[in-house]
């Protein structure tokens, strides 16, 4: 098995989109995480994967807390923004968007984020070119719980809900005729 066929095999699972802030040399980075899921409620537990290659590695291998913004559909330009490399630095990918200073950890909040965590890094494990961070969730707050996600897949931003159905029903009307409570498409 190769890289590109684990990467295409992978494709198939749907992510959540977020953005991953925290600090280095004492200027705000961030970036767009795909690798991000819950891992217990009790204590409160977070996952997230970060490439060795990343200036959030060496931040989270700097400090210990980072803050995640889930984001909505409505928010690919801003998933786009922090995903590409050669980006200009962060600041000025900030300086565009609506944020706030998180009341816990002091990271960057988006605005326009479904909902927001902050985190405290308790453990880190080396995998592969990768860190899996574990972190204990110190703060929570949810700004549109009727918002529709936005999600990776295939390769792709995509979304799920009333956004996704109608642009299903638009491509396949007689799909959505016969599967009509159908949420995803």
């Amino acid at each position: 098995m190769t890289a590109g066929e684990l990467r295409a095999t992978m494709a198939h699972l749907a992510s959540s989109v977020t953005v991953v802030t925290s600090v280095l040399d004492g200027e705000d980075v961030g970036m767009t995480a795909t690798a991000f899921c819950s891992v217990s409620l009790e204590p409160p537990l977070v996952l997230l994967a970060v490439g060795e290659d990343t200036r959030m590695y060496d931040a989270l291998l700097d400090g210990s807390t980072w803050a995640v913004s889930i984001l909505p559909a409505s928010a690919r330009d801003v998933a786009s923004r922090f995903a590409a490399r050669g980006r200009p630095s962060d600041r000025l990918l900030l300086a565009e968007l609506a944020w706030r200073r998180g009341p816990v950890t002091g990271h960057v909040l988006l605005d326009a984020a479904v909902a927001v965590l902050e985190c405290v890094t308790e453990q880190r494990v080396p995998a592969g070119d990768h860190a899996v961070v574990i972190a204990r969730v110190v703060g929570v707050r949810t700004h549109d719980p009727g918002a529709s996600p936005l999600l990776h897949f295939r390769g792709r931003y995509r979304t799920v809900g009333p956004a996704a159905s109608a642009a299903a029903a638009r491509i396949n009307p007689a799909r959505t005729a016969q599967f009509p409570d159908e949420k995803c498409r």
